[in-house]
This record gives C-alpha cells, sequence and structure tokens, in this order.
C-alpha cells in the first residue's frame, strides 16, 4: 500500500524534531560542560594565586557524571604536572576509610560499635577508655581525647601504657572533640578485630573491594613517580611523617579518580559487593548534633539544602580544636540521604576536601598539594556545586 504524501510529510517532521532534540540535548549538556570548566578554572585560578598552591585536582560529580579538572604542578623542581595519575596526601579524609573499614567488620560480627574497648584489647582493662564503647571513640565524644598521641609515644607499647593512663577531661558523650587519639584506636582496633594489621587490611582487603587500585597507605616504589611532593609555608617540599595511628587517622594517599570513584561509591552509584555497599551506607548514620551539622561514621553531614554559612561555621578551626557540646536525642538516624556529606583533610604539605549529596548524585572532591584554610576549600566547593546543580 502507498503512503499519503500527508503520512510522508508527518514522518518527516518527526524525524526532525527528534533530530532537533538530540541536537539541542547535545548542545545543553557542551553548555553545561563548559560552565562547569569555566567556573571550576575559576576558582582554581583564585585559590593557586591567593594560597600559593603549586598544583590542584578537581572531580566533579553531577547528577551522577564525573567530570575531572587538573591544574599547575605536582614537582616545582621537575616541572610535572598535575594528572589523573597524580597521587596526593587525603590527611583527615582518611578517617572516612577507617569508618568503611569498621563498618564493614560490623556487618560481618568481628565488631560491635556497642562494645567496649577492654573486649579487644584485655590490657585495658579497669582503665577509664577500655570501658569507652567503640562508637564513642569513632565520634570523638570519649571525654576529651586530645587531637593528637603525644609525641612521646612512639612505639605499641608506650601507646597502650598512654591509653591506660588517660583521664577524662569531661563526661563521656556530652561533648565532641576532634581527635585522631580517638578514631586512630578505633581504626587499630577495628583491625584487630578482623586478626589483621590495620594498614595490610586496607590495601589487600578495603581498598580493593572499593575498586580503588591508585590509593594506598605506603606509596609502593613503582608509584613514587606519581606521588606528588606537598609544599609548606615555606614553599619547601614536605610528604608526610610517620607517625602513630597515621594510617588509621591521616595516612591514606590517593588519586583524584579514585576518589572520585570513592565519592559515586559513597551514593551508591557504582557497582560494589552488597556488605561493602551496605558499610558505606551506615557510616552516613547520625549519632549526635553538634555545631551545625550532624556526626556521622567519619563524616559530617547538614541537612539540605544547606547555606555556606552553615558549612563555614562546621568546618571552623574553632569546631576542631575546641570542644562542643553535643545532643544526643533521637540518635542514631537512619542513614540520611537529603544532607550534605563532607569531611576536610590536610597534612603539613597537602589539603583535600570532599563535599557531596547522595540525593542529588552530586559532590565535589578538591585536591591540592598545600594545606590552605577550611573556610576557602568550603567556599569553592560550594559555589561550584550550587552553580553546576541549579542549571
Amino acid at each position: 500500500m502507498k503512503k499519503s504524501v500527508q503520512t510522508i510529510l508527518n514522518q518527516v517532521r518527526l524525524t526532525a524534531l527528534i533530530a532537533a532534540s538530540l541536537i539541542s540535548a547535545t548542545v545543553q549538556a557542551a553548555d553545561s560542560n563548559d560552565r562547569l570548566k569555566i567556573t571550576i578554572d575559576k576558582q582554581a585560578k583564585l585559590l593557586m594565586k591567593e594560597h600559593n598552591i603549586p598544583g590542584m585536582a578537581f572531580g566533579v560529580i553531577i547528577d551522577g557524571k564525573s567530570h575531572f579538572y587538573y591544574y599547575g604542578l605536582a614537582d616545582k623542581k621537575a616541572g610535572k604536572p598535575v594528572s589523573e595519575n597524580t597521587i596526593f596526601e587525603l590527611g583527615s579524609i582518611s578517617k572516612t576509610f577507617a569508618a568503611t573499614l569498621a563498618s564493614y567488620s560490623e556487618l560481618n560480627g568481628t565488631l560491635a560499635l556497642e562494645d567496649t574497648a577492654d573486649k579487644y584489647i584485655p590490657y585495658l582493662k579497669n582503665s577509664a577508655i577500655g570501658n569507652t564503647r567503640l562508637i564513642n571513640l569513632a565520634t570523638y565524644s570519649t571525654g576529651g581525647l586530645p587531637l593528637q598521641v603525644p609525641d612521646e609515644v612512639e612505639n605499641n607499647k608506650g601507646l597502650l601504657r598512654y591509653y591506660k593512663s588517660w583521664q577524662p577531661v569531661f563526661p563521656v558523650n556530652s561533648k565532641r572533640l576532634y581527635s585522631n587519639a580517638s578514631i586512630g584506636l578505633f581504626g587499630y582496633i577495628s583491625a584487630l578485630s578482623m586478626d589483621s594489621d590495620y594498614t595490610q587490611l586496607m590495601e589487600e582487603k578495603t581498598l580493593p573491594s572499593l575498586n580503588m587500585p591508585n590509593t594506598f597507605v605506603n606509596v609502593p616504589n613503582d608509584k613514587m613517580a606519581d606521588y606528588a611532593f606537598g609544599y609548606n609555608a615555606a614553599g619547601e617540599p614536605i610528604r608526610v611523617n610517620p607517625g602513630m595511628l597515621d594510617a588509621e587517622a591521616y595516612g591514606i594517599k590517593s588519586t583524584i579518580s579514585d576518589m572520585t570513584h570513592f565519592m559515586a561509591a559513597n551514593m551508591g552509584l557504582v557497582p560494589l559487593d552488597k556488605d561493602i555497599q551496605q558499610a558505606l551506607d551506615n557510616n552516613r548514620k547520625g549519632y549526635y548534633q553538634a555545631s551545625t551539622f550532624t556526626q556521622g561514621l567519619g563524616w559530617e553531614m547538614y541537612p539540605y539544602p544547606t547555606k555556606l554559612d552553615t558549612l563555614l561555621e562546621g568546618n571552623s578551626m574553632d569546631v576542631v580544636l575546641k570542644p562542643q557540646t553535643i545532643t544526643t536525642d533521637n540518635h542514631p538516624t537512619p542513614v540520611l540521604n537529603n544532607v550534605w556529606v563532607n569531611k576536610t583533610g590536610a597534612t603539613n604539605g597537602f589539603g583535600g576536601y570532599i563535599a557531596y549529596i547522595p540525593a542529588k548524585k552530586s559532590g565535589i572532591v578538591i585536591l591540592a598539594n598545600k594545606n590552605y584554610p577550611n573556610t576557602d576549600r568550603v567556599k569553592a566547593a560550594y559555589k561550584i556545586l550550587e552553580s553546576s546543580m541549579t542549571h
């Protein structure tokens, strides 16, 4: 049967409309990508100029799609540019990996967050820290463990002696005092519960299960050429020194591609074993309210949408260094999704920030080989994400 002229015309129009809509969508996507690049270029230029940062890498996920941007030098002396292979020190962003290992341990029944520390380290029996629950170690609510393990503690024997003699400054679960000594012990116990060394467990089990092949506690020899130099305030090259509980609290090194993948995994955007995915999700249960945020395992979380001032207060040095009164009513919460989840991290030569909104399938990782103020990291991330998600 021959088609009528009208039918043919209708088919031509439909084909033209489909083609036009596809072209329009492609143009819109290109425009969106261009806008994102312009925004990030601007923020990178401002940060690098103001803080004399040699190199930076940005990983951004907008509505589930990843974008990467690289700036400056990973090694000034060698003139080596930052690339997708550049390895940065994560500083305290490492705590989110300690939390993941512990959550996985709990799912597999080797530890319980309500257990006390002395169950895993009998030497600590009849001490304040031995009677402390693991969840309090994980969430900095032990009663005032300090930011760092004292310098005079140089080995495991001395470390356990220090913990056994330590006395709380205020009641358990009354205040938050951010502490490497607190979450570091938590990570150490998590590995003990699985009869393993923390670094070995992280590098041989946890990181491979997250599909992060270029993330390490100890950067291997064949990757040292990709390991960026950090730069101190005087502009001198520097890398992190070993310390007690460093792997657990601030010792992970990673690339922007691996960290963006980690962020995607936390939002359920990549295929993972169901237990490791559940462990990531469980880290977003809220255990108390402090300052402007809800404390998760490794992460701090803010109701979304959130204001920049709210984020700046929660990531301020006052909140890092001074005790914050906490509210534990109606906690722990279920897994939170409609939240701005974030963590800052730094060593003497590096500064990083990761923030994501699971409900929006969007987030950002910023890595730099210079330590610069948290406030400027948060401002840049907020401007980039909020401008990108509004289009």
